[in-house]
């Protein structure tokens, strides 16, 4: 067995606290990934790792051996990320944490298109309301839409993302259309749980910030069901533009106060901080920033141009 892949499977163990997690990371099974650390322990001479039920810490004996061996791992990481800057095609599984709101066909195109440049690079994605942690996850790179991010991660902004009031039609005739942001108090929202769980929403204006005390009706982290609850007429939604024009388009949703409610977010591709990228990464990194430059991202009617 080779022992500086068991070093490897080893860090990776201690860093995430689970054999699972660790497995997961690297592409190896549970039973392997326990076999390595098992061959290191017998070649070392001692205990590594204590196991129970519920977790996996590190031995006093493995504290030792983590220390020593890490400054070793990262050369090597270097040195690797270093050589497929200007050798290594990039290839191998990238691992990315997106919005659930970018489970749209625009997306699909880019993926389609990413696929064209590198075809040996597997893109595993991870659409979920949570906020990953990339480091013990294993992730490669997130998309976020937010202004902070947490210590030992990189933020590299790709634009802005519109937002868009909506209601379907049909609710609309029924309860009356807002004329002014103040007709919005008390109104039936159907909240994202990550950012509007009490219904107070806090819109830009002309002269400063309003903000609006919706009634939820319904609360979710799932902005796709959010929206297909708008169209049943259940009440008011705030969601990306990108995922729900095409509704807008198709007349299931209106587009609610167009001139008054157009909040906007950043929206950023964040990694963790390191001193040379792995090819996969760099590789992504850049499509993503080049196809923003020409407007390829987040309008649907760029698809199908490129």
């Amino acid at each position: 067995m080779d022992t500086l892949v068991s070093v490897h499977v080893f860090a990776a163990v201690a860093e995430t606290r689970s054999f699972t997690a660790a497995a997961n990371r690297l592409g190896l099974s549970t039973a392997m990934t326990s076999k390595h650390i098992k061959h290191l322990e017998v070649k070392i001479g001692a205990r590594l790792l204590n196991r129970t039920s519920r977790k996996v810490s590190l031995t006093e004996a493995g504290t030792i051996y983590l220390e020593s061996v890490q400054s070793l791992i990262e050369g090597l990481e270097e040195a690797e990320a270093r050589i497929s800057q200007t050798s290594i095609k990039p290839s191998g599984r990238l691992k990315l944490s997106v919005p659930v709101w970018m489970a749209t066909p625009q997306f699909a195109h880019l993926i389609r298109m990413f696929h064209d440049q590198c075809p040996e690079v597997v893109l595993e994605l991870d659409l979920s309301a949570r906020m990953v942690n990339l480091v013990e996850e294993g992730f490669d790179l997130a998309i976020r839409a937010a202004t902070s991010f947490e210590p030992g991660l990189i933020g590299r902004k790709l634009g802005d993302v519109s937002f868009k009031l909506v209601a379907a039609p049909a609710f609309l005739e029924k309860h009356g259309r807002p004329q002014t942001l103040a007709d919005l108090n008390g109104a039936p929202y159907l909240a994202y749980t990550q950012v509007a769980r009490d219904g107070k929403v806090r819109l830009p204006t002309s002269t400063g910030t309003t903000e609006i005390a919706f009634r939820p009706v319904l609360l979710s982290g799932n902005e796709s069901l959010l929206m297909f609850a708008a169209c049943e007429g259940l009440g008011f939604s705030l969601m990306p533009a990108w995922l729900v024009d095409e509704q807008v388009h198709s007349g299931n949703l209106e587009h609610v106060l167009p001139d008054l409610a157009r909040p906007v977010a950043p929206l950023y591709v964040v990694y963790p901080d390191r001193s040379y990228l792995p090819a996969k990464v760099r590789y992504f990194l850049d499509f993503l920033v080049k196809a923003v430059a020409a407007k390829q991202t987040f309008s649907p009617d760029t698809i199908g141009q490129a």
